[in-house]
């Protein structure tokens, strides 16, 4: 079996992929589906916008919360519990439009509900892949949870289109409840495989124990942590107002793209970092991954920063692949870095956190965005992008803790006042 497929030989991994897999198609529906039918007999982007905010400011407020359940009640069980209530909320999507056409009243609460679902379920979704697999088989895993994710991105809006064009939206939300049920029924099955956690081991009288470490503990005295969150949020300063506001205007603008062009360049991204991430799980483990998943981000800058001046859909798209396959790539090998430097009793928290700070600056970036390219046009964006992303991941390479992180022997804590114990090794055994 090839490296990237090995992870595939453990039985709760390979139920989390299929589940997350069917519920990513689901998703991908949802998307088609939810504009659709809300835009119909006259919903009106007034009514669309509204909706979105709905889901999307729970579900970013929902995510500190989720992480802390996560680590408190383990990751299956709160993920199973957030798609239980989704596929209830879906269900309940799918027969208000099979009865009518959209109103504020009824598809409020619950893109509420749906949002608050997912802000639980992210953190666990990283959190999960730690406890399933032995270090070894890590980072591949994280590349075959996320290749699933895009490619089920790739596949899923031709599945939600099909099914809109001949059925209507109400059959693409019944399609998204039922795969919250085969996610959920998946996570049962993990849930129900994983072996209980080993007892502590026993500490030597007259030897004092060290004190567990705390999510405000670590926030205080881990300079490495503080560099991620500041990372995080200046990689995404850029990124949603590039992929919401410039790269659509670009493509209406001075390329003169058709609408299938427009749909070319967002598949040719998709594409491209799909290729990236199965590459990272093919990968042997970096001597010093944090460097080479920086350098793919520098490298992922430099293409972002010269696509408006290619001239034209076929180089421009080229130059967006190339910015997929960099952006992939080095997302597999930094969250894998993240998992195993954090202490596994806080994976969740500190998950939920980087989210927080990842979801938290995209309204920031798509509002920056639309002033930029209000003002100046759409390619004068892409290199401001690019330079949030290089001048943050500069900052990084700055300081040696970052340089060090996933090298091996190294936890990545520092001590301070007491030593803060280094977290066990990222496997099933270690939970």
């Amino acid at each position: 079996m090839t490296r990237s497929l090995a992870p595939l030989r453990h039985r709760s991994f390979r139920f989390l992929v299929a589940g997350q897999f069917t519920s990513n198609l689901g998703d991908a529906c949802y998307a088609v589906a939810l504009p659709w039918y809300v835009l119909a007999d006259h919903g009106g982007p007034l009514l669309l916008g509204t909706v979105l905010a709905a889901y999307g400011v729970p579900r970013t407020a929902a995510l500190a919360f989720g992480g802390h359940a996560s680590d408190r009640w383990r990751p299956w069980t709160v993920m199973m519990g957030a798609d239980v209530v989704r596929a209830i909320c879906a269900a309940a999507l799918a027969a208000a439009a099979a009865l009518g056409p959209a109103r504020t009243v009824i598809l409020v609460p619950i893109a509420v509900a749906l949002g608050t679902g997912e802000g639980l379920f992210l953190p666990g979704s990283f959190a999960i892949v730690p406890t399933l697999l032995p270090d070894a088989d890590l980072q591949a895993g994280n590349a075959l949870t996320s290749g699933g994710t895009q490619l089920a991105t790739l596949a899923g809006p031709a599945l939600g289109g099909a099914l809109v064009a001949l059925a209507g939206p109400a059959p693409a939300f019944a399609i998204d409840a039922a795969s919250f049920v085969v996610s959920a029924a998946t996570l049962a099955g993990i849930r129900s495989a994983q072996a209980p956690a080993p007892a502590p081991a026993p500490v030597p009288a007259g030897e004092p124990s060290a004190p567990a470490p705390t999510l405000r503990r670590l926030l205080r005295s881990q300079r490495v942590l503080q560099i991620m969150l500041l990372v995080t949020v200046a990689a995404n300063l850029g990124s949603g107002g590039v992929d919401g506001v410039a790269i659509p205007s670009l493509a209406h603008g001075p390329l003169r793209a058709s609408a299938a062009g427009y749909g070319a360049l967002i598949a040719a991204f998709a594409a491209g970092a799909l290729l990236g991430t199965v590459a990272a799980g093919q990968a042997r483990r970096a001597r010093r991954p944090a460097i080479v998943g920086s350098a793919a981000f520098l490298v992922e800058a430099l293409f972002l920063a010269v696509v408006p001046y290619l001239g034209g859909v076929v180089l421009v798209g080229t130059a967006l692949a190339v910015t997929g396959v960099m952006n992939g790539f080095g997302n597999v090998v930094m969250i894998t870095v993240f998992q195993r430097w954090a202490p596994p009793d806080l994976l969740g928290r500190l998950t939920g956190l980087l989210l927080l700070a990842s979801f938290g600056v995209f309204p920031v970036s798509v509002a920056l965005g639309a002033v930029v390219v209000h003002d100046l046009g759409p390619a004068p964006f892409f290199p401001i992008a690019a330079a949030a992303l290089a001048a943050a991941i500069l900052l990084g390479l700055s300081q040696r803790s970052w340089r060090q992180l996933g090298t091996t022997g190294a936890s990545g804590l520092t001590p301070v006042s007491q030593p803060c114990p280094a977290p066990a090794a990222a496997d099933g055994a270690s939970h």
